[in-house]
């Protein structure tokens, strides 16, 4: 038959597995123990505290007989509030600085700190540089662009050849000439377009999709294609757009 093993008794158990590696001292090795761990430390502890801080090394009542000893020597001061006592190394047996050590100690101090400050500019301007560098194309972003660049070039210096070759250049006027013959068929187009698509969505209306559909292939009617509805949107349908509400509003003016 099984056991179930309480949750304080497994907590006991686990705790007794940690501290079974601490060598436990007893007698003067204790006593040093403590009165040394009091001195480095130079602050105020509980027989609790001690133990705590020492691992298991002293049992919490051997330590609190011998921190009562120590304060009955005058090896340190106990302190009392309320129920509660409290040890601290007795100020009077720790060695004290000499006053050339400190300002020996505060000059290396201020020198180790302008140093710690000036390593510290160092990593910001060194972290400023490391983004940029982060920031900048890779080697393969670079080739891809001097390749595109080589292109460009290369299709805009054919475009050169011929004016390079003494070709006559289109003069101001015969460009107007053509801006003006192609917002005309342009503006034509779309009219036509319009009166179209009118007539048929009036002849189509009542007939199924189907029959349309074939009416469409009977007639041979070509609907605008994808090329044409990129035109259509794209810059050049557009500025003469732009130029042709432009030549309307000074006619009105």
């Amino acid at each position: 038959m099984s056991r179930v093993t309480s949750p304080a008794l497994l907590s006991t158990m686990t705790s007794k597995v940690k501290n079974s590696d601490v060598k436990v001292l007893k007698g003067q090795e204790a006593e040093d123990a403590i009165l040394q761990y009091l001195k480095r430390m130079n602050r105020p502890f509980g027989a609790v505290d001690v133990t705590a801080n020492l691992k298991g090394a002293v049992p919490k009542a051997t330590t609190q007989k011998i921190l009562v000893s120590l304060a009955e020597k005058g090896e340190i001061v106990q302190k009392t509030y309320g129920k509660t006592s409290f040890f601290v190394a007795n100020q009077a047996s720790i060695d004290s600085v000499p006053a050339e050590k400190l300002a020996e100690l505060e000059v290396e101090c201020k020198t180790i700190e302008e140093s710690n400050n000036a390593l510290a500019v160092e990593v910001r301007a060194i972290t400023t540089e490391l983004t940029k560098l982060k920031n900048c194309p890779t080697d393969e972003e670079l080739d891809a662009q001097i390749a595109s660049a080589k292109e460009a070039v290369a299709r805009h210096t054919e475009r050169l050849v011929p004016l390079r070759s003494g070709a006559p250049l289109i003069s101001a006027e015969e460009l107007a000439k053509v801006d003006v013959d192609w917002g005309k068929w342009h503006t034509e187009w779309i009219r036509r377009r319009k009166v179209f698509m009118t007539f048929w969505q009036l002849a189509t209306d009542s007939l199924p999709p189907q029959d349309a559909e074939t009416l469409i292939e009977d007639l041979g009617i070509e609907f605008d294609t994808t090329e044409h509805k990129a035109l259509e949107k794209g810059p050049l349908c557009a500025i003469q757009g732009t130029n042709t509400r432009s030549n309307l509003k000074r006619k009105r003016e």
